[in-house]
């Protein structure tokens, strides 16, 4: 039986309120006139009167009556894990529906194109030491006007010299310019043609005109940073002064050998005299950056060979017909394995490979990219993911042509058409297929920045949410995969399975 206890009515009537454990440590304590009072037996155990609902409260997920927003940590971890094992069960059914497709041995190089491929590679850099020779002899003759210049003594005379080294000056700037255009253009020139027509692989070619790009890149850097730096060392009164950290190597002692050797090697496209320097290099830092690199490439290449070639592969027959909703389910199917080679090589180059040669060089300023995946608006996206190339645009490109009395928005769209150039050399001439696809992506771009600009400026939280999506669908979703479709299928209506299928077609026609 359950033991009892006996209290008074007053005694229940006081503690009828109070929790279970205070009413349990209050028992067995009669007042002073247990005689008197009524006694009645309360169970001992439990108390069932105490309130549950002793105030107002909102459902959590009821955010505008919640206090405060809650955590939703658990259905990240879902996420994580259905995404898992989304994969796993695609992996399963790969493997089963195509077997191990990844060989080795099994590739497509040409002796010519490893030999063609690794010449250019090799010559492309001497574009950047023509443009040193240019801008030697250009700081020669900066040296010999000072040395003039300081030699005068007379007040007319100095007026008149200095007016002739001022039309000198721009005399000698259009011929250095003339000369620098002819040497950047000759790098590109060269090595677009030989791409477009002696590299048949489109890898082996896409490392020599991405290098290419680059060395041309730097080489107009470095010639705009230079006449600027040439006009502040003759004019330096007329002139902006420069920035404290540039004291340290004026103009032009930082027309050397080692300082042009060290711009080509450092991770960046803007040239500067100086740059922040780190004190020591971490070779345990360098190698961790480098295991990653090689790890995450051979990862790319299992996931774009065993996955995304059967997928590109059995798009051909709905891409010749034609057949839109077999085609976007493709680019749906697509999207995943294009969406995870892009994240890898992202990290492999700006994170890894950036990292390890900043390392090496000690390059003090790392930030290659901000957090460019929660951005609600595209035009922030095009200012973080990229820095190196953001910071070139912006000094060499946007900058003069505001500063030259150009509205912003138009020196914006200069700077899309520009990019979009660059993108289409980078991906049509090593396919061998000018499509003009990469070029019209980057002007998609510019009505995406006008849809997303007012979503990333709203004070809602959900407004920044839309514009975050519409990035991640038009760019990773939708954008990068119907690319990789148009420019596969071209190259093998080319070179391809669809080239020999019309060449089996006309033969039977005749």
């Amino acid at each position: 039986m359950t033991s009892t206890t006996t209290i008074t009515t007053t005694q229940m009537a006081h503690k009828v309120d109070q929790p279970v454990h205070d009413y349990n440590m209050n028992l067995d304590r009669p007042r002073a006139d247990n005689a008197t009072a009524k006694r009645i037996f309360v169970p001992r155990k439990y108390n069932h009167l105490f309130a549950i609902h002793s105030k107002s409260r909102a459902s959590c997920l009821t955010s505008q009556d919640a206090a405060e927003t809650p955590s939703f940590v658990g259905f990240r971890n879902l996420m994580v894990l259905m995404l898992v094992f989304s994969n796993l069960r695609l992996m399963i059914e790969n493997l089963r529906k195509y077997g191990v497709l990844i060989c080795i041995r099994c590739h497509d190089y040409r002796r010519q194109d490893i030999i063609s491929g690794s010449i250019l590679y090799l010559l492309i850099p001497c574009h950047l030491f023509v443009a040193y020779v240019i801008e030697l002899a250009a700081g020669k003759q900066a040296k010999g006007a000072v040395a003039r210049r300081k030699r005068t003594e007379e007040l007319d005379e100095a007026k008149a010299i200095g007016q002739k080294q001022i039309h000198d000056f721009k005399l000698g700037w259009y011929l250095i310019a003339i000369a620098h255009a002819i040497n950047a253009t000759l790098n590109l020139a060269i090595t677009t043609f030989t791409v477009y027509y002696y590299i048949h692989h489109p890898g082996i070619g896409t490392l020599c005109e991405l290098h290419a790009i680059i060395v041309w890149l730097k080489t107009c850097s470095y010639a705009l940073t230079n006449r600027d730096l040439r006009l502040a060392y003759l004019y330096p009164d007329a002139s902006d002064p420069l920035p404290e950290l540039y004291q340290s190597c004026p103009y032009p002692q930082n027309i050397s050998l080692q300082n042009i050797s060290y711009f080509w090697w450092t991770p960046t496209l803007v040239y500067q005299p100086v740059y922040p320097r780190t004190n020591k290099i971490r070779w345990t830092f360098v190698f961790k950056r480098i295991a990653e690199v090689v790890g995450l490439s051979i990862v790319i290449w299992i996931a774009s060979a065993q996955y995304a070639v059967p997928l590109l592969q059995n798009s051909l027959d709905h891409m010749a017909a034609l057949d839109l909703v077999s085609i976007a389910e493709r680019v749906m199917k697509l999207s995943t394995i294009s969406m995870f080679c892009w994240l890898a090589g992202f990290f492999v180059l700006f994170q890894s490979s950036l990292n390890a040669l900043a390392e090496i060089m000690r390059f003090g300023d790392r930030e290659f990219y901000s957090d460019w995946w929660n951005v609600s608006s595209v035009r922030v996206y095009w200012t973080t993911w990229n820095k190196p190339v953001y910071h070139f645009m912006k000094r060499h490109v946007y900058a003069p042509l505001v500063g030259r009395g150009l509205p912003p928005w138009l020196a914006q769209v200069v700077v899309f058409v520009f990019s979009g150039l660059l993108h289409e050399l980078l991906v049509g001439v090593p396919t061998h297929n000018l499509l003009w696809v990469a070029f019209a992506g980057m002007m998609w771009q510019i009505p995406l920045i006008i849809l997303t600009d007012p979503l990333a400026k709203a004070k809602s939280y959900t407004a920044k949410v839309v514009g975050n999506m519409v990035f991640w669908i038009t760019f990773c979703l939708v954008g990068q995969p119907l690319a990789a479709l148009l420019y596969f299928f071209a190259w093998q209506a080319k070179y391809g399975s669809v080239a020999r299928n019309r060449e089996g077609q006309g033969s039977v026609m005749k």
